[in-house]
């Protein structure tokens, strides 16, 4: 199976990098180009016990390398819609990766529902499970209306590239942040776990706090790109 993923990313890359210009990289180029230098040091960090080094190297990734570029324009299977492909939001994005069978922390999701309700107006918010559709259906109906549920799995038709390259690259949770251009802006690797003993209002207010605290990269991006705008006019 992974021969196989591989393939597909190489028949990909050839025909996307031609297509690229010479200023802006497309992600999954960019990615792939990167990643068995990557594992290779990351798997050694973490096989040694040095979690420090490993969260050290990913933000080298993800800064020196991957913000920038060009988030590839996948076409997502959305579970009460049609699919959704992402050059059709004209919205910064906030797409955060999940696993049905990974349990969410105390509080994660009202967290991610109360950020949507209060900033759904001027980023889009998606929520993508590794999974097969059947599997998401129970916990479909916990998300706000403001957020877009997709799903993807590698027995589905047209899904082998982008798992390949979302889930079985950088791993999962892992919150991609991209401006209203598909550039990526930044890249949050995990979620937090609150202590089990803290209180569930607690258990949201620190969940909504980290979440927070990616999107203000979203917003701070935002404002900054409509300050350029303003000055050359």
């Amino acid at each position: 199976m992974r021969n196989i993923y591989f393939i597909i990313v190489c028949i990909f890359l050839s025909s996307t990098v031609t297509a690229q210009d010479n200023t802006t990289l497309l992600f999954s180029y960019t990615l792939h180009r990167n990643l068995k230098s990557y594992s290779k040091q990351s798997d050694l960090a973490y096989q040694t016990g040095d979690t420090e080094r490993g969260h050290f190297l990913f933000d080298s990734l993800v800064q020196n390398q991957l913000v920038g570029t060009l988030f590839d324009d996948f076409n997502l299977k959305r579970y009460h819609k049609n699919r959704l492909r992402l050059s059709t939001v004209s919205k910064p994005v906030f797409l955060i990766t999940y696993a049905s069978w990974c349990v969410p922390g105390k509080g994660e999701i009202p967290a991610l529902n109360k950020l949507a309700r209060q900033y759904g107006k001027d980023v889009q918010f998606i929520v993508l499970y590794w999974d097969r559709k059947a599997n998401i259906k129970k916990l479909s109906k916990k998300f706000d209306s403001r957020i877009m549920i997709c799903y993807a799995h590698e027995t589905y038709n047209r899904d082998a590239y982008l798992v390949s390259t979302l889930k079985h690259s950088l791993g999962f949770p892992l919150t991609y942040l991209l401006d209203e251009k598909r550039n990526v802006v930044s890249i949050k690797r995990g979620i937090i776990k609150p202590d089990q003993k803290i209180t569930y209002a607690k258990a949201v207010d620190a969940n909504y706090t980290s979440f927070k605290e990616h999107l203000n990269c979203l917003l701070i991006n935002k404002i900054n790109d409509s300050s350029q705008r303003l000055a050359k006019h």
